[in-house]
């Protein structure tokens, strides 16, 4: 028989994360507590009104049909809320909800690019906007975030030829995985970029309710001419506790968006009712509930960055996201050979940063998944196991 799989498949495989965790079962099965801060699943409980929300929809069998477009309680909401918590009006834009971000961006260049196209994506980056520019069949062009730009995209450095052959460009602030956060200049900059070079901007918004140090949490759309050239995915997965519900947002000028709900009414029937109730129901929550969660990542981010500095591990104090991004210890190269080695050592599980590009080489990063005394322990661990010189 010939082979199943399509070489488009071919050029992704499992191999850091396949390695780790038959690490991490081998450790297991020898009884050993480990200390999962690789994956970013928020530990956090939906709140209960939300989950009330989805169970009462689920009750009701007309529910369970094809939802096909946005119910429009729920169109309502989504334009009301923005306006809330960004002080965007969407009303003159366009959106669809999407199954999360990642599903999104997943497909978005599908909907816009052809062979030959350009696609801009921050390395380190998250691993699907590769996925997203690799089966729109894009170039991809890789622009450094590098610590001495406080891990910003330094747009004078990217050729002239690139950008004329550019179709989009995906901007992620504040960044899984590096922490950083933006300014409202490097947002002015890309516009006035992609007006002059005619590309468009995908901005990535699934971490703005996770942002310390009163640093400013906005919306790209809210700055003047980015409706003109880009789109934004907002995510209720990561400010709401609902990852598995699978609950997001494309939102921003009309022309993009329509041509991506084109390319998704070719495979998707909608988002499941009862997830459209819960997420309506999530929008409707007073604001302190996510500034108070807020808050306790910010603790959880000082017991690791301040616990990990006290034991001679230099690492700076991310400013967003539910992720530390850590450069290795002194004495260390390779990230997946110190992340394999301080799981053997230690229990302690983290994710290796060349998993998120070349520029990850060097790094490492942790989830905040786990509560402040828990963060302090797996510190002490790290300091008594000598592997910090």
């Amino acid at each position: 028989m010939k082979s199943p799989i399509s070489t488009r498949l071919s050029h992704y495989g499992t191999g850091i994360f396949a390695a780790l965790d038959e690490k991490k079962q081998t450790l297991i099965n020898s009884g050993r507590t480990i200390y999962n801060l690789s994956i970013g699943t928020p530990d956090f409980k939906p709140h209960e009104s939300v989950m009330k929300a989805f169970s009462d929809a689920c009750l009701d069998p007309e529910n369970y049909k094809y939802a096909l477009t946005e119910i429009p309680e729920l169109c309502k909401e989504f334009t009301s809320y923005y306006m809330r918590r960004f002080g965007v009006d969407i009303s003159d834009c366009d959106f669809t909800a999407v199954h999360g971000s990642q599903e999104g961006i997943g497909h978005i260049g599908l909907a816009l690019c052809n062979k030959g196209d350009v696609v801009l994506l921050p390395d380190p980056g998250y691993p699907i906007f590769e996925v997203g520019a690799y089966f729109g069949e894009a170039d991809i062009y890789y622009y450094p975030l590098l610590e001495k730009n406080n891990y910003l995209p330094d747009f004078k450095a990217i050729p002239e030829d690139i950008y004329k052959k550019t179709k989009f460009i995906i901007l992620s602030y504040p960044s899984n995985p590096v922490g950083a956060v933006a300014t409202r200049e490097m947002y002015i900059e890309a516009i006035a970029l992609a007006k002059k070079y005619g590309f468009i901007i995908i901005n990535d918004n699934a971490y703005s309710d996770i942002i310390y140090d009163g640093n400013e949490s906005f919306s790209f759309l809210s700055i003047d001419g980015a409706k003109e050239v880009g789109i934004e995915f907002y995510s209720l997965s990561k400010s709401f506790n609902i990852t598995g519900s699978r609950i997001s947002f494309a939102v921003g000028n009309k022309e993009v968006i329509e041509a991506f709900k084109l390319l998704r009414s070719q495979y998707d029937f909608g988002v499941f009712k009862p997830v459209q109730y819960g997420a309506i129901a999530a929008m409707n929550l007073d604001r302190s509930v996510v500034e108070e969660q807020k808050a306790e990542y910010q603790k959880r981010r000082d017991a690791l960055c301040s616990g990990l500095r006290s034991i001679g591990w230099n690492v700076p104090d991310a400013k967003g996201t539910m992720f530390v991004w850590c450069p290795l210890p002194e004495g260390y190269a390779d990230s997946f050979e110190f992340c394999n080695l301080l799981m053997e050592k230690t229990g302690v599980i983290c994710t290796p940063g060349a998993a998120f590009g070349k520029n990850g080489e060097g790094y490492v990063r942790f989830a905040l998944v786990k509560e402040p005394q828990e963060i302090e322990k797996i510190v002490k661990i790290i300091g008594d196991s000598g592997i910090v010189k």
